[in-house]
C-alpha cells in the first residue's frame, strides 16, 4: 500500500524535468510554428547579443569607418526590420571592416554585413535581400533553437526524440548524442535556412523589394565561393556566407520559385543608387591588417614587405598570410608572440626546439636578410595524409619582433621551386618610411564603359596577379563570352 501511495508522485517528479522543456516550447509569430527554446528566453537573446558585440566587432576589424555608407546600410535594414514580427527590437545593422563576403546576426537583433559583401553586390535589392535573411533567422529564434536543442543534447534527454515531430525538436536529436552535438549545431540546418529564406522573401515583398535579388545574390555567393577555392587550389575552405549558411541547390530552386510567388507589381532594385554608395569602398585589405597588391604583400604599421613566386595567390588575415601556388605548394607567414620573442637568444635554438619542436629540423643555419639576423633550416611532413617538404626561415627584426616563414611543396616539387622560395625569403626587407606612408588599399571603383573597353583589356588593369578575368565577371555579373557595353556602369579594382 505505501509503495502505490508513493509511485504516482515520483513518477510526477521524475517528469519535471520534461515538463519544463515541454513548456518551454512556445509558437513563434513569424513562423507560426512551436519552436523548442526552453534554454533561452527572449530576455536572454538580448543579454547574449549585447555580450557577444564588442566580441565580434573586435574579432572582425571593428566598424568600417564610412558613416554614409553604415547609415544607407542601417536604413535599408531598419525598414525591413519594421515589417518583421518582432519590430519593437532594438535592431542593430553593421558594417564590418572585413574583405571577405559575410553575414550572419547575433540574437536580440544584432545583424553584420562585411564591406566585401557590400563591394559584391550589385543593387540595393540584393543587400536587402541579405539582410531580410539574416533578420528572418532572429525572429525565427533560430540561436535559441540551436542552443536550447544543443542543451538538451548535453542533458541526455533522449526521449525528446520521440516528441520532436511535435515539439518542435530537430528529429534524431537522440543520434546527435553518440556523434557530438557541437558538430551537429555548428551551422544553421537546411530547414532554418530555408525559413529564413522565406521571412526574408516575406519582408522584402512588404517593402517591394524584388525578390529575384535573393537568388540572384546566393548565385554570386557560390560563384565567389568556387573562384576563392580555385586561388586556393580548391582545397581552402570558404571564408564567406556560404561555410556558414549552407545552401544545396534543392534550396536555391525552392528560394526561385518563392521570389516567383511574391513578385511585387513594381519591383525595386536601386542600382543606380546604390553603385553610387559603394564607389570607393575598401576592396581587399585594410591598411591596418597589410595590403596585398598583386603578388606583394606590404604592411605600413609594421614597415615590412615581401614578394612571393609567380602563380601563387595571397591571402592576408589577421593572424597570417598565406600563399597558394601550383600543386599545393604553400607560402605561410605570421609573427612570433612579442613575449616569446622577447626571451630568445638563440634564433637556431628557437627554430628547433620552440617553433619547429615537433619536426626533425635538418641544417640549421644562420643567415642574414637584409641587414637582419636571421636562421633556416628544412624538415619533412605529413600533412593531411600527404608527404610535405619544408623549409622554415624565421628573422628578427627587432628584440621582440620575430618573422616566420614556412615553405611547403611535395618532396618532388621543392628543387623546382626552390629558388622562388629563396627569392621570395630574401624580397623581405623593411619599408622606409616614405614607402609605408604611400601605401594605399585597393579601391573598388565605379566606372562608365567606353567604347573599345572588353572584358581582357579592363581586367588585365585590376593589381590581382591571377584570375582578373574571372574577378571582373564576378563584380561586374558577367558570364563568359559576355560583352561589356559602351555606357554601361562597371566595377574595377584599382590601386
Amino acid at each position: 500500500m505505501i509503495i502505490q501511495r508513493k509511485a504516482p508522485f515520483y513518477n510526477f517528479l521524475l517528469l519535471l524535468p520534461l515538463l519544463h522543456i515541454l513548456f518551454g516550447c512556445s509558437t513563434n509569430p513569424a513562423t507560426g510554428d512551436q519552436s523548442f527554446t526552453a534554454f533561452m528566453s527572449a530576455k536572454d537573446e538580448a543579454r547574449v547579443g549585447a555580450e557577444e558585440h564588442p566580441k565580434l566587432l573586435k574579432e572582425f576589424g571593428g566598424s568600417y569607418d564610412d558613416q554614409a555608407l553604415k547609415a544607407y546600410v542601417r536604413h535599408v535594414g531598419k525598414q525591413l526590420a519594421a515589417v518583421s514580427e518582432f519590430p519593437n527590437l532594438p535592431w542593430r545593422f553593421t558594417v564590418l571592416n572585413d574583405p571577405q563576403v559575410n553575414a550572419f546576426a547575433l540574437p536580440g537583433g544584432y545583424v553584420y554585413m562585411t564591406r566585401g559583401l557590400l563591394a559584391l553586390a550589385g543593387n540595393e535589392a540584393e543587400i536587402a535581400g541579405v539582410l531580410a535573411h539574416e533578420i528572418g533567422h532572429v525572429t525565427a529564434r533560430h540561436t535559441a533553437q540551436r542552443y536550447s536543442t544543443g542543451m538538451a543534447t548535453k542533458l541526455g534527454l533522449t526521449g525528446l526524440g520521440i516528441l520532436g515531430s511535435v515539439f518542435g525538436v530537430p528529429t534524431g536529436v537522440g543520434r546527435i548524442i553518440s556523434t557530438g552535438a557541437q558538430i551537429a549545431l555548428q551551422q544553421y540546418s537546411q530547414a532554418q535556412e530555408m525559413e529564413a529564406d522565406m521571412l526574408g522573401l516575406r519582408y522584402m515583398a512588404r517593402i517591394g523589394y524584388d525578390p529575384t535579388a535573393m537568388t540572384s545574390f546566393l548565385k554570386k555567393m557560390r560563384a565567389h565561393a568556387e573562384l576563392e577555392a580555385r586561388q586556393k587550389g580548391k582545397e581552402g575552405v570558404p571564408h564567406n556566407i556560404m561555410s556558414t549558411h549552407p545552401r544545396n541547390q534543392d534550396r536555391v530552386n525552392q528560394a526561385v520559385e518563392l521570389a516567383k510567388s511574391k513578385m511585387p507589381v513594381r519591383p525595386v532594385t536601386n542600382a543606380d543608387d546604390y553603385l553610387n554608395r559603394i564607389d570607393g569602398i575598401i576592396f581587399g585589405d585594410d591598411l591596418s591588417q597589410g595590403v596585398v597588391s598583386g603578388r606583394i604583400f606590404k604592411h605600413p604599421e609594421l614597415g615590412i614587405i615581401f614578394k612571393v613566386p609567380p602563380e601563387f595567390s595571397i591571402f592576408n588575415s589577421r593572424r597570417k598570410v598565406a600563399a597558394f601556388g601550383p600543386n599545393q605548394a604553400r607560402i605561410v607567414f605570421d609573427m612570433a608572440n612579442s613575449k616569446e620573442a622577447s626571451k630568445i637568444r638563440s634564433l637556431i635554438d628557437y627554430l628547433k626546439n620552440v617553433w619547429g619542436k615537433n619536426l626533425n629540423l635538418q641544417d640549421p643555419e644562420f643567415i642574414e636578410v637584409n641587414g637582419m639576423r636571421a636562421a633556416t633550416g628544412r624538415a619533412r611532413a605529413f600533412i593531411l595524409g600527404q608527404s610535405r617538404e619544408l623549409r622554415l626561415v624565421v628573422v628578427q627584426e627587432k628584440s621582440d619582433r620575430i618573422y616566420r616563414l614556412i615553405f611547403m611543396a611535395a618532396p618532388s616539387d621543392m628543387q623546382k621551386f626552390s629558388e622562388e622560395f629563396r627569392r621570395s625569403t630574401y624580397s623581405f626587407r623593411r619599408l622606409t618610411k616614405t614607402e609605408a606612408r604611400a601605401i594605399q588599399p585597393l579601391r573598388l571603383k565605379v566606372i562608365i564603359a567606353r567604347t573599345g573597353d572588353t572584358v581582357a583589356n579592363v581586367a588585365t588593369k585590376f593589381p590581382i596577379p591571377r584570375f582578373q578575368r574571372e574577378w571582373f565577371r564576378l563584380l561586374n555579373d558577367k558570364k563568359i563570352g559576355q560583352q561589356i557595353t559602351p555606357g554601361e556602369r562597371i566595377k574595377v579594382v584599382t590601386e
